[in-house]
């Protein structure tokens, strides 16, 4: 089955408001809705035995939570971005934040004008594997307000709207002498939309557990 999820169901093109009953006809679902269906979503997904590729960003620790208790009955991939440049760009800002501990570190992202959501899910993303690499949590470096003087070992954050800019992420590491930045530019959502289906194949046959973009890259080389 082919389908989707929508508030009005369209039964002559297999849309459903039901979670339940789509994620039954199928062999995995891609879901990138709201972060407000996600505890829903993980029940419904969990009950159809469904395997559940989920991009949705914005979770709070409750959403999180049933996210986690999913994956111990179903095979779930999580990830803010799908793109598999971007995904090796994660592994890389690891490395730098582990290799390079008292450089500054800032992430600028730019995005079209109708986007809600700042700092946007990568560019949490990009914080959180930085502040994976210097075995700390993003919570307690996260700087947002970008007032005053840089409180050391901050991790810091810029967002900028407008247009049409379908997504571009900068990591920043400064130090008094030098500068290394790495940067990714989504020319197209279909990057999307084409990693989303290359890992709902490769997680269609995965037992349960909780995985990433990087645990698809890796079986694909």
């Amino acid at each position: 089955m082919v389908g989707g999820l929508s508030r009005h169901a369209d039964e002559s093109r297999n849309i459903t408001s039901s979670p339940t009953r789509l994620a039954e006809g199928c062999d995995v679902v891609i879901d990138v809705s709201h972060g407000s269906t996600v505890q829903v979503h993980a029940k419904a997904f969990t009950d159809a035995k469904c395997p559940w590729v989920l991009g949705t960003t914005g979770l709070g620790a409750d959403d999180q939570a049933a996210v986690m208790e999913a994956s111990k009955h179903i095979p779930v991939l999580q990830a803010a971005n799908f793109s598999p440049a971007l995904t090796l760009f994660l592994e890389l800002a690891r490395q730098l934040g582990a290799g390079l501990p008292g450089y500054d570190a800032e992430i600028v992202e730019v995005h079209h004008r109708q986007k809600v959501d700042a700092p946007s899910g990568t560019a949490l993303a990009i914080g959180r594997a930085v502040a994976e690499g210097r075995s700390i949590a993003l919570e307690d470096v996260m700087r947002l307000d970008q007032n005053g003087a840089r409180p050391d070992g901050a991790i810091g954050f810029a967002s900028l709207r407008g247009g049409q800019i379908v997504g571009e992420h900068d990591l920043m590491f400064m130090a008094a002498d030098e500068q290394i930045t790495l940067s990714h530019r989504a020319l197209d959502r279909r990057v999307f939309a084409r990693g989303a289906i290359m890992a709902a194949q490769w997680l269609a046959q995965q037992p349960p557990g909780l995985y990433g973009m990087a645990d698809v890259l890796r079986r694909a080389v």
